[in-house]
């Protein structure tokens, strides 16, 4: 089965619902257009779907493998990879002045669900390079920078974040790993760190570490972390690779799904010492660290939009080829294909408009993102900061557990096979599993709306945007359309049920906590489900409009059909979380713990 990138659904939520044209006046994006957006996609998909996803199955049958301390990559990725980097695809997003190609998030967000639809394990890499870029713009020194940025940029080097101990998972204030300073200004790093992705491979020159440890001395607790930058290959003043520091794969991990990917168990100055610079000001790794986390949550999110997109053509696919039983309708007096069967329909239509709301939430989050950093007007900027904020643990959150849903699904439609390797479908629901637990759990991201985004704040900025969501209610309802008015109908409902718990969190976060987190990840859906849902009206709207001027009908038609679609189906499922948030905390903690 090849993957055909989804381009004119892509082009469609930046144009009407990301409104790019507005992010292209933003100063430095002048040249990001639409133009430039659809001949930069279209490059991308013919990398993609070309030299990248045909190694998507055999990265799954033939994975990363160790042999004394030397990690060899899937064959084909290797080479791969050099053509990823040569093109400037991990430059795309970055600043022009260390050789990326400063192009808006919004334009970055959708070349990532490309790459991570055509390859999820291969994907990763560059994943956490740009979270270690990132954290390096932020907090690294002007030497820093200089020395490490354009061959990251370049993809010459890739990065890691290496945050997790055998006995620190969520919880960093037990971090261990330690660093001694040293006369010369640098440190020694001793520790074992574990769940390392691309932590070591064969495909760059060098793997540029950024490593949580403590400073001796240091207070307890996650106020005494420190951030340091640990290269693989020392690096001489002029640039050039060095000695081998002190840090090595001791093993790596055997998986249930993203195999290709090498995740490793690193261990740090067995020989002496790892040697280390310390990135920012020291107790502050944990602030520096989540600029990697916030920039990798978000791309999470897509890597969930981009399985369940290659799920949903891999079962579109085997529905329009397996011919089995008679249509229910008599339509056919023979043995039909089964995408005829209603219900084959009901779970490809719940594939698809879960897949395209998501799509468009995460669109319009990475057209915020932009304006937060770009816009001129500082009033502007905290606005779309405070909105993308917001939407991170819903795209991180709902879109994952979305793409678990879509990816059972697509083994659904094939049946008997789907259960069967050969078929491919399985390693899709295999490798979407990881999605709801790396980069911060569904419920780390779910505590995460509750405490900081909802309660904080004594639910304002979630009003605010249930009034955002009212608007378009209102739109809708003037369109007069018979979907239109379904749709608006199905928002509302939503809407209020959402205002109803926003209302219920804020009042119970600190008075009964326990209450508040029982409903945490049922909050997360509820509002993931809305904020896809508004963008597919909004969708519907614009695409009401363009069919009534004659433009592109099949697309057009097909967006207005989806939209009713999730209306119905999806967004109906909003009121039930709301009972279950606001009347449920009786049954999940009245239970005594030792009943369980």
């Amino acid at each position: 089965m090849t993957y055909k990138a989804p381009l004119k659904d892509m082009l469609f939520g930046m144009q009407h619902l990301a409104n790019l044209e507005q992010v292209a006046q933003l100063p430095a994006f002048e040249d990001a257009g639409l133009d430039t957006a659809q001949a930069v996609l279209e490059e991308c998909a013919k990398l993609n779907e070309d030299v990248v996803a045909p190694l998507n199955w055999e990265g799954d049958k033939n994975p990363s493998s160790l042999k004394d301390g030397v990690v060899t990559t899937t064959p084909g990725f290797k080479q791969a990879f050099k053509q990823y980097a040569e093109g400037g695809w991990q430059g795309l997003q970055h600043p022009v002045d260390f050789g990326g190609q400063g192009l808006p998030k919004t334009i970055g967000a959708a070349c990532g669900e490309i790459l991570n639809s055509a390859n999820l394990s291969f994907a990763l890499c560059p994943l956490l390079t740009d979270g270690a870029i990132e954290a390096l713009l932020t907090a690294g020194s002007d030497e820093q920078k200089a020395q490490y940025l354009p061959r990251m940029i370049s993809g010459e080097w890739t990065g890691t974040m290496n945050l997790t101990e055998p006995q620190a998972g969520s919880d960093l204030s037990l971090v261990r790993t330690r660093a001694e300073p040293q006369p010369d200004g640098s440190y020694k790093l001793f520790g074992t760190k574990i769940f390392i992705t691309y932590g070591e491979h064969d495909m760059a020159d060098n793997i540029v570490h950024l490593v949580l440890a403590r400073v001796q001395g240091a207070p307890e607790g996650v106020k005494g972390i420190s951030l340091f930058l640990v290269p693989k290959f020392l690096v001489n003043a002029d640039g050039s690779l060095g000695a081998r520091n002190d840090v090595h794969c001791v093993s790596i991990e055997h998986k249930m799904g993203i195999k290709a990917s090498p995740t490793a168990v690193l261990q740090f100055g067995d020989h002496g010492g790892a040697i280390g610079h310390l990135v920012g000001q020291e107790n502050r790794g944990l602030e520096y660290m989540f600029i990697m986390m916030n920039s990798a949550r978000y791309a999470v999110g897509v890597q969930g939009i981009a399985v369940a997109e290659r799920a949903y053509q891999k079962a579109v696919q085997y529905a329009r080829d397996r011919v089995q039983s008679r249509p229910v309708d008599g339509s056919l007096n023979t043995a039909a294909p089964i995408i005829h069967h209603p219900d084959v329909k009901r779970m490809l239509m719940t594939m698809r408009a879960l897949t395209e709301g998501c799509r468009a939430m995460a669109s319009v989050a990475a057209a915020a993102y932009d304006a937060a950093h770009h816009h001129p007007d500082a009033e502007t900027r905290a606005q779309n900061q405070a909105f993308y904020e917001f939407m991170v643990p819903l795209v991180k959150g709902y879109s994952t557990e979305m793409s678990l849903e879509v990816t059972s699904l697509g083994v659904q439609v094939h049946g008997g096979m789907g259960f069967i390797e050969e078929t491919g479908a399985a390693q899709y629901y295999r490798d979407a599993k990881i999605l709801t637990i790396y980069e911060g759990t569904t419920a780390i991201q779910a505590n995460d709306l509750v405490g900081r985004k909802t309660a904080r704040d004594g639910g304002q900025g979630a009003q605010a945007l249930a009034r955002q969501i009212e608007a378009t209610e209102a739109e809708l309802r003037a369109s007069g359309s018979t979907h239109a008015l379904a749709m608006a109908q199905r928002l509302q409902a939503a809407r209020q049920a959402f205002v109803d718990v926003v209302e219920f969190i804020a009042a119970s976060a600190k008075a009964r906590p326990n209450a508040a987190y029982a409903g945490s990840v049922n909050y997360l859906m509820l509002a993931g489900n809305l904020m896809a849902g508004w963008q597919m009206a909004r969708a519907l709207l614009v695409a009401e409009r363009e069919l009534a001027a004659g433009h592109d009908v099949a697309f057009m038609q097909a967006k207005v059909t989806t939209a009713r679609f999730y209306g119905d189906h999806i967004l109906t499922r909003v009121p039930g979380l709301r009972e279950a948030i606001v009347h449920g905390e009786a049954g999940v903690n009245a239970m005594a713990l030792e009943a369980f």
